[in-house]
């Protein structure tokens, strides 16, 4: 018996078994359930909470090593131009790509329309409470909103920005320049910056390791306390949809991205689904491209063999503008609440749809409730109400899992189609370990 025993199990084997026990547990009790007077939600609640911030403490520290790091190590300023333009020119072609899926596939099923008339009052189930909760996180949102990201791109106060969750992006920006120019330092000075930022990144590295340990518990505790919340009865309503949803991100996974793998890359697929199994996993369970972004460089790093200077370069600037799911699922909501509301588009609106949730999946990424916001600017361009928000909360958290992992799978395919283009060698065998 000693050969199972769970402890000998592989990282991903256990957060698995994790997220099936989770769910077996959370989903036949009531978020109210409570033993000798403690609340089990409460329970979930904090051994989830407790294993996001430890992952989140060391993402800053993390991406801002790394970027430095992969940066100088790419040498001169052509060079990080180039690796630059064809990271964004896949994060492109890959969010345009999962958009398209998603509009076909909104189109074929057709989630708003039940027995033939729009399902506007069958599938009005929010409740005032958590519209207006909804509303008030994208009142008065618009286009400006993304132009407002962008000037955030470059901060006024790094250290400020370094605390604030939500200026990711900006650290990417001053970490990058960062990089850049200190390869124009004095040859002294140049030495023991990289000496001290290549110490920052293998520690936070080694910080990570520590806290996947609890990877497990953490999982347990987040899958859990979403179970219970949700449950299987609510998803019946919006069952067409849901499963429109799941549907068109498999297909980008496992068709889309798995030919871009193969024809870009010149790598075999499956090889790269098992090497970032536990990142996705981990991307599922938190929802979080940033949170899961520690895991994924080590995915890369000890099972693909991606050099440090292409993932530290690629993965945090993923992690920040590429939302491939993101953006498949704002065109699928979009459509569907105006499927809902009896609004039939044109394919000039259609293509409308696309080329906004396009330039929200990057634009928004920096906002809190980003697909909230995005989805909000979708409809104002096609002139729907916001109230159709108010659909989709039932099933908002666990496509939001499933989205994410999505997001995190294109990141990972971005870095190891730029490692196949700088020639990298060994990728996916033991000589990199």
């Amino acid at each position: 018996m000693g050969n199972y025993s769970p402890l000998k199990w592989a990282l991903h084997w256990q957060i698995l078994a994790a997220i099936a026990l989770a769910l077996l547990i959370g989903l036949p009790l009531e978020d109210d359930v409570s033993i000798v007077g403690i609340s089990l939600y409460s329970v979930f609640d904090f051994v989830g909470s407790l294993f996001l911030r430890g992952l989140k403490m060391v993402v800053v520290p993390l991406v801002l090593a790394s970027i430095i790091c992969g940066v100088y190590g790419l040498g001169s300023g052509e060079h990080v131009g180039r690796l630059g333009s064809r990271t964004l020119g896949f994060y492109l072609l890959s969010s345009f790509l999962a958009i398209c899926i998603g509009l076909a596939a909104v189109n074929i099923t057709q989630p708003g329309i039940i027995d033939g008339e729009p399902a506007r009052e069958q599938l009005n189930l929010s409740s005032p409470s958590e519209l207006d909760g909804a509303l008030e996180k994208v009142n008065g949102k618009s286009t400006d909103d993304i132009a407002g990201v962008f000037l955030r791109m470059l901060p006024t106060n790094v250290v400020d920005a370094a605390g604030d969750s939500n200026q990711l992006l900006a650290v990417i920006v001053f970490g990058v320049l960062f990089g850049l120019f200190m390869s124009k330092a004095a040859p002294a000075g140049r030495d023991t910056l990289a000496n001290f930022w290549q110490g920052v990144f293998d520690t936070m590295m080694h910080i990570t390791l520590f806290i996947m340990k609890f990877a497990p518990i953490g999982v347990f505790g987040l899958v859990a306390k979403t179970a219970m919340v949700t449950g299987l009865q609510s998803f019946v309503p919006l069952a067409v949809f849901f499963l429109t949803v799941v549907f068109a991100l498999g297909f980008h996974v496992f068709v889309t991205m798995a030919i871009l793998l193969k024809t870009l890359g010149g790598v075999n697929p499956l090889l790269h689904y098992r090497a970032m199994f536990p990142a996705m996993l981990t991307a599922f369970s938190t929802a979080s491209s940033s949170a899961t972004l520690p895991v994924t460089l080590e995915c890369l790093r000890k099972n693909v063999g991606v050099s440090n200077k292409t993932s530290s370069f690629v993965i945090p600037l993923g992690a920040t503008v590429n939302m491939d799911g993101t953006a498949l699922y704002e065109c699928v909501a979009a459509m569907f609440i105006a499927q809902a509301y009896g609004l039939e588009l044109g394919i000039a609106q259609q293509l409308l749809i696309v080329m906004v949730a396009l330039l929200t999946s990057v634009g928004v990424a920096g906002i809190p409730s980003a697909s909230l916001v995005a989805i909000a600017i979708i409809l104002g361009s096609i002139g729907l109400p916001l109230e159709g928000i108010g659909l989709l909360l039932v099933t908002d958290r666990v496509l939001d899992m499933l989205r994410t992992a999505v997001n995190v799978f294109s990141d990972s395919c971005c870095a190891v189609i730029m490692a196949n283009y700088e020639n990298e060698k060994n990728l996916y065998t033991s000589e990199h370990e």
